[in-house]
């Protein structure tokens, strides 16, 4: 089942520190983290019920 990826204001404004932070080594290394989490998220498309349940939640829609 295919599901949209949203990503909230605050989750792209930790992306974007993480990415800052890292960039302050190296950019290159930065933009290499940072494509990888939006490949990830973007695969969530065709792979959405891959994964775990949370154990402690027990909900399989978490």
């Amino acid at each position: 089942m295919a599901r949209k990826i949203i990503w909230s204001y605050g989750a792209m404004y930790d992306l974007d520190a993480l990415a800052e932070y890292i960039a302050r080594d190296s950019s290159f290394y930065a933009a290499a983290f940072t494509q990888q989490i939006l490949d990830a998220s973007r695969s969530h498309n065709e792979f959405s019920e891959r994964g775990r349940v949370v154990p402690e939640l027990g909900n399989p829609n978490v």
